[in-house]
């Protein structure tokens, strides 16, 4: 496959005329100045590094507010109703819309952190990984990248309390887990070679130290909610003696491999022991925003040359360009002030856009992020026929895309054609299948 476009963004720069030829899903070679580009901008593709794609279901339900208090708790309370009716054949249509929705936004892979293992009230399927074919099966049907990371969630909180009902669909054992987490690998064998596979201890409130200790033994890419509550800040410390960032750099090899999710309650020496890490900080903007979790110490994580990319979480809503502005709004609102991630020579959406970049493809464990030789083809190309991205070139392109609007063309996951002309190509029976499960599945909550 060749690509010839009039503008790309590339390792070193903005560059004309450029042509790429991928061959295998991988950049071959990639060459400037070459004259007859279609119009449009090349950008590698970021991998969408967190997702709970059966939520993508319950998107809009949940915005009322009940007798009390409504919070992140009262959130999942309805969460744990809603999974209850969930089937395999559910799943599957509910995780091939929310790729496809990925996809058409600009997202070139995704990485899916499935918890969601057994049957109703925790009975195990025949095969325990039931669920995570379903997610596989739907990442064949569209085509995008997948990461996948089996969840271990074995416990109800820190003291070590029983699940409750509505954990029950999530709750392993070590062991039980490391043999459904074998099956996970059968399941995704017919998957194309870019497929990941890594692991996810859900979080320091529902796995102990023996489980967090038997996941950093599973290779691959690991990551774990971690700090995203007041609430969880604080029991972690009466239970663990330590703030859960602070306990887990003190107490596991964090390195590039781990992800920290959400990590949207940090004291300052966490935030630039993070930094220092290696680890990816894995943002949810829409989701951060939708649940009341709080602000992501950005600046200073970034200042601390911290390496973060974006994902969507609850999918409430699936939208690239969001994140990314939520992101940068988050930074302004909290610091008062403009460009808060921007630097001297690289403008506000460009930093945004190559971190993500880069952060994703770490935090998937794939070879992608940068258009350049060897990488996997994860491109997105941007329309530059509305007004405003006509007039606009270079960094202000990403500016224009992210805070003022503009369209995604198309989008490739290593090479494989996905998007065409704004709209996924197997959108229209996915689409039906997903309206069918999900005007079944909330007909009475």
């Amino acid at each position: 496959m060749i690509l010839h476009v009039e503008t790309a963004l590339l390792p070193g720069g903005w560059a004309d005329g450029v042509r790429v030829l991928v061959v295998n899903g991988r950049i071959d070679r990639v060459e400037t100045g070459v004259a007859g580009g279609a119009a449009g901008v090349l950008l590698a593709a970021p991998a969408n590094l967190h997702s709970h794609v059966f939520q993508r279901a319950m998107a809009g339900m949940t915005e009322a507010r009940g007798a009390g208090a409504d919070n992140f708790w009262t959130w999942r309370a309805l969460m744990y109703r809603f999974l209850d009716r969930l089937t395999p054949a559910d799943v599957q249509a509910i995780a091939a819309m929310a790729m496809v929705e990925m996809a058409e936004t600009g997202f070139g892979a995704l990485v899916e952190f499935h918890y969601l293992h057994h049957g109703v009230g925790g009975v195990p399927y025949d095969d325990p990984a039931e669920m995570a074919a379903q997610v596989a099966q739907a990442a064949a049907e569209t085509g995008l990248g997948l990461t996948l990371l089996p969840v271990l969630y074995s416990r109800g909180g820190c003291d070590g309390r029983a699940l409750t009902a509505g954990q029950l669909r999530f709750g392993c054992s070590v062991e039980r887990f490391l043999t459904l987490h074998q099956a996970a690998g059968r399941a995704l064998a017919g998957l194309p070679g870019d497929t990941v596979l890594g692991v996810a201890p859900h979080s320091l409130r529902a796995v102990d130290v023996s489980g967090l200790d038997a996941c950093v033994r599973v290779p691959g890419p690991l990551h774990i909610h971690l700090a995203e509550q007041v609430a969880e800040v604080a029991e972690v410390q009466a239970h663990l003696g330590a703030r859960p960032v602070e306990w887990l750099l003190a107490n596991a090899p964090v390195d590039h491999r781990w992800c920290a999710i959400h990590a949207t309650q940090m004291a300052l020496s966490e935030t630039v022991g993070l930094a220092g890490s290696g680890a990816v900080a894995g943002l949810c903007p829409i989701t951060e925003a939708n649940l009341g979790d709080g602000i992501f110490d950005g600046v200073r994580f970034v200042g601390a040359k911290g390496r973060f990319g974006v994902g969507t979480d609850s999918n409430v809503r699936i939208s690239l360009a969001e994140e990314l502005r939520g992101l940068e709004y988050s930074q302004r609102l909290a610091g008062r002030g403009r460009a808060m991630l921007a630097e001297a020579d690289r403008s506000t959406g460009r930093v945004l856009w190559e971190a993500a970049c880069a952060g994703g493809a770490q935090a998937a464990g794939r070879a992608a992020g940068a258009i350049a030789p060897g990488l996997w083809a994860d491109l997105v190309l941007l329309d530059r026929n509305g007004p405003d991205m006509a007039a606009a070139s270079g960094d202000r392109l990403l500016d224009t895309f992210i805070f003022a609007g503009g369209a995604v063309a198309e989008v490739w996951s290593a090479g494989r054609h996905l998007v065409q002309g704004g709209r996924h190509k197997g959108r229209q029976p996915i689409e039906a299948r997903y309206r069918a499960v999900v005007g079944r599945l909330r007909a009475d909550l």
